[in-house]
């Protein structure tokens, strides 16, 4: 499994809504834009600790930032 495919396993299993806005899969770096779908009650600090739990566990860094930008979370993870 490619970094690339492992992040899209670790977004989809928390249900949000995602775009890579910038990549560089020499280096495995990656920017994302995450956002809550429509309906999604669930707060914001929760949703993005659990996207934390899954891309440390998966040895990644995660560097977030909230409410950026009108975008619910900011992230960029390397390997």
């Amino acid at each position: 499994m490619t970094e690339r495919q492992m992040i899209q396993e670790i977004l989809n299993t928390v249900d949000v809504i995602y775009s890579f806005v910038n990549t560089d899969d020499d280096k495995k770096e990656y920017e994302i834009v995450i956002n809550r779908q429509d309906g999604d009650h669930r707060q914001l600090e929760n949703v993005n600790k659990e996207i934390k739990h899954y891309f440390t566990d998966a040895n990644f860094s995660y560097d977030e930032e909230l409410n950026d930008n009108g975008d619910d979370i900011h992230v960029q993870v390397k390997r």
